[in-house]
């Protein structure tokens, strides 16, 4: 029997969330420029190509977060926008958003830890490397924030699907075959088009 969802915290009433009976939990669905943080025994899902996703948690307090962004700043791709444009599909605020997050709900910037996935360099991805800058950037600024990777798959040319426990820490990765490809390029190069047109506002798991 489908127990009742748990309570989300504000802000991330508008994430779908979902009972899954493989896990046997909740599974919140995060998608580009968007990020999910809870303190429940859930589950955090994104789907991946050149964007990263960063699974930052407490691992003391069992709360965090997943984000997923596309670019690493505002103002090297965009000449129209501030390069302080608060928006979680670019990964200065996506990893802002998701720390500070955390600390305000009692976490401490000494427990952080975290675990990377994405950059992958497919189809026309290639040619601007966003990957590569996706992956360059996640590690100096956690090196900044000394915020320790435990765990990463990044690279390549595989999509990945990723769910995430932030309250145990457990991250689980499934590369894709390559016909999800084109796809996922196709996602991917859409939603880069649009940014341009919108106003400022532990151990790896594989797993089918």
């Amino acid at each position: 029997m489908q127990p009742n969802s748990p309570t989300s915290y504000a802000r991330f009433e508008h994430i779908s969330r979902n009972w899954d009976q493989k896990f046997d939990k909740f599974v919140a669905r995060v998608n580009p420029g968007e990020y999910y943080l809870t303190g429940n025994d859930e589950l955090i899902y994104t789907r991946l190509g050149s964007c990263i996703s960063a699974c930052i948690y407490d691992d003391k307090l069992g709360i965090g977060g997943l984000n997923h962004f596309l670019l690493p700043e505002a103002g090297k791709y965009e000449r129209q926008i501030a390069a302080d444009s608060y928006c979680c599909r670019y990964g200065n605020w996506a990893m802002e958003q998701l720390i500070n997050g955390i600390l305000s709900r009692g976490g401490s910037r000494f427990n952080l830890k975290a675990k990377i996935f994405g950059g992958a360099s497919i189809g026309n991805q290639i040619k601007t490397n966003i990957g590569q800058l996706n992956i360059s950037f996640v590690y100096s600024y956690l090196d900044t924030e000394n915020i320790p990777i435990l765990a990463q798959d990044v690279g390549g040319i595989w999509p990945r699907k990723v769910l995430f426990n932030p309250t145990s820490g457990k991250a689980m990765v499934k590369r894709l075959a390559s016909e999800a490809i084109e796809m996922l390029d196709t996602q991917e190069e859409r939603y880069l088009d649009s940014i341009s047109k919108k106003p400022k506002n532990g151990d790896i798991e594989l797993f089918d």
